[in-house]
């Protein structure tokens, strides 16, 4: 099985090499690495291009964009950089963060489930960041879903769901697309990812309604918008992100943003989303 792998980095000097070091050490190693060296003022670029010397599946290339850290479209353009170097040979496609330490087994164990379904469209292990010494889960979201940090498509599904959306909210509505299409999006307990840099840590303030315009451009609707920003920001501990969430959705509603789903699609979605809240109430 082809696994290909691209790296999006910005200013990653400091975990690079720790995430590369991992990958090189995989009992399956990856048919083709791209790091994407995305406007790094850093060692980033030297760290990369030091693996790729060394070892002949990895590459590295350089673009220039803004030197902010987004979410979303930067982190996306940046990712199409590197996947438009690639032949379209593959079996599996990743997307990698370059803040990430895979266990020995990550793609052998990916391999083994993408080969036992082949309806399995997406597939994954958890993230964990460290606290007081010790590696915790990073329980952002439902264990079902799969972090943007860490996402593995099969071909034919990352292709069906016309490939990742240059906009945030990509690494949700991706598996929403998926489902739609009925492929299987599986997460594996027994798969620990250490994430050097949790989430949001180093994104600016510019950011911080562009979580609730991604559920406006899902067509989530109000109601749910609701309930998925209170939900969002109690994990977060974090009451003030709820009316950043709710701010953005109302910005993107008013401006009438482009959706990112077709109407059809976002019917789906939003059954599918009030389906799960009946599930978790057991109504």
């Amino acid at each position: 099985m082809k696994f290909y792998i691209v790296i999006p980095a910005h200013n990653e000097a400091d975990v690079i090499e720790r995430t590369l070091q991992s990958i090189v050490q995989q009992t399956v190693l990856p048919t083709q690495v791209v790091v994407v060296n995305d406007n790094s003022t850093d060692h980033t670029a030297a760290i990369a291009e030091r693996f790729a010397a060394q070892y002949p599946f990895i590459t590295c290339i350089h673009t220039t964009s803004s030197e902010a850290h987004l979410p979303g479209a930067k982190i996306i353009n940046a990712f199409y950089k590197g996947y438009n170097t690639l032949d379209k040979n593959y079996d599996i496609i990743c997307k990698f963060d370059a803040d990430l330490i895979f266990p020995h087994n990550y793609l052998e164990t990916l391999a083994l489930h993408f080969n036992a379904n082949p309806k399995l469209g997406m597939a994954a292990g958890f993230c964990y960041i460290e606290k007081n010494n010790t590696w915790v889960l990073e329980n952002l979201t439902n264990k079902d879903h799969i972090r943007g940090a860490l996402k593995a498509y099969r071909k034919d599904c990352f292709e069906q769901i016309g490939q990742l959306k240059r906009a945030m909210g990509w690494d949700t509505v991706d598996e929403l697309l998926a489902k739609y299409y009925q492929w299987d999006v599986l997460t594996d307990a027994t798969l620990h990812i250490k994430h050097l840099k949790p989430t949001g840590i180093s994104y600016n303030k510019a950011s911080k309604y562009m979580q609730g315009a991604a559920m406006y451009k899902m067509r989530y609707g109000f109601t749910i918008t609701l309930i998925s920003a209170g939900k969002l920001a109690y994990k977060k501990r974090n009451i003030k992100l709820f009316k950043d969430y709710m701010m953005g959705y109302l910005k993107a509603a008013r401006s009438k943003t482009d959706f990112l789903v077709s109407a059809k699609e976002g019917q789906f979605i939003r059954d599918l989303r009030w389906k799960g809240m009946r599930h978790k109430l057991k109504l």
